[in-house]
């Protein structure tokens, strides 16, 4: 595991230096972000994905550097509490902008549990979802999760596609506990033995150590499940259709956040600690370090915010070959790929 954990580092980190390079010579990601002239700003409420750590910390770079202000929107940022939650409060109206993992949306709208929503950008090529421990567990792989109590959101992404990974992992998912726990105490429950493994992203490694204060082990999904894209911006279908301008405005201010902040990780883990105090900027910074790595994947030269309907076809191929979707769906009924980037 220490082997995969330096190899994932190196290659992300490499990832990062490849993006700077990307960034000097030009990005059109910010075609799209200019407001109308001389219009007033617009109220919107943005929710990071899960909590306020330093994979979320592109939106406040987006706040603080202008970029949303530029595209014509005042915004608030609201932490959320993983992708049942976001999509709930973004359906309901409480706020228009958040991300999701794309597998755990594809798991809310095949089995019923959520409507009315649509997926207009990346924010990850690759799913980050996975489980994450710490040694002296005795977790070192999928199958040592039997006996083991886990915890997490109850609308988590890691959480519901639990038993599809179980199943592919050759685990058997009766056998494992899962319990309640909220995005900003997970890694806090960690700590405090009361748990043996939690719900998480894998690039949340940095903080989980330095929280807990001991070596943390990764298992990640996409080990097990390949072709997965991690998380996707969303709003409302209603919005999506009366406001496609205004989406695309957002999501490019969105993009140049997320783009500099992995240019600059140092300098975006400085701006959350600023806005949410109790930021470890070591740790967000690190944590971004290894996100470059999932958000521009293989294709180092392809736009920012990309969706491939095809990949998407993949992921709901692998759900329904695991059994895990009541319903047959499209991509096209998750993603609206008019507003989406173009690769």
């Amino acid at each position: 595991m220490r082997r995969l954990t330096r190899t994932v580092v190196t290659a992300a980190l490499a990832t990062a230096l490849a993006l700077v390079s990307a960034c000097s010579g030009g990005s059109d990601s910010g075609n799209d972000a200019k407001a109308p002239e001389g219009a007033a700003l617009e109220k919107v409420t943005y929710l990071t994905s899960f909590g306020n750590f330093g994979r979320d910390s592109y939106a406040w770079v987006a706040k603080e550097k202008g970029f949303f202000k530029d595209a014509g929107f005042d915004v608030e940022i609201k932490a959320g509490q993983g992708t049942g939650a976001v999509i709930q409060t973004i359906v309901g109206g409480q706020a228009q902008f958040g991300p999701i993992d794309l597998t755990g949306g594809l798991l809310q709208l095949g089995n019923g549990q959520a409507k009315d929503f649509v997926a207009v950008a990346a924010i990850q090529q690759r799913t980050m979802a996975g489980i994450a421990t710490v040694e002296g567990k005795g977790i070192a792989s999928p199958k040592d999760l039997e006996g083991k109590k886990l915890a997490d959101t109850p609308g988590s992404v890691v959480r519901n596609l639990f038993p599809t990974y179980a199943r592919m992992a050759g685990v058997d998912a009766s056998k494992v506990t899962w319990v309640n726990g909220e995005a900003q105490t997970l890694m806090g429950t960690l700590a405090s033995g009361s748990v043996d493994g939690i719900g998480q992203f894998v690039v949340g490694q940095p903080t989980i150590e330095a929280v807990t204060k001991k070596k943390a082990v990764m298992l990640p999904y996409s080990n097990v499940m390949q072709d997965l894209y991690g998380n996707v911006l969303i709003t409302s279908s209603k919005i999506a259709k009366e406001k496609p301008d205004m989406v695309k405005r957002f999501t490019a201010a969105l993009m140049k956040g997320l783009e500099y902040s992995l240019a600059n990780p140092q300098e975006a883990a400085d701006i959350l600690k600023k806005n949410v105090d109790a930021t470890n900027p070591a740790a967000a910074a690190a944590e971004l370090q290894l996100m470059a790595g999932y958000v521009r994947s293989s294709n180092s030269g392809t736009q920012l915010g990309t969706l491939d309907s095809g990949r998407v076809a993949k992921s709901i191929a692998i759900l329904q070959g695991a059994g895990a979707l009541k319903q047959n769906i499209t991509p096209d009924q998750i993603i609206d790929f008019g507003l989406a980037p173009k690769a």
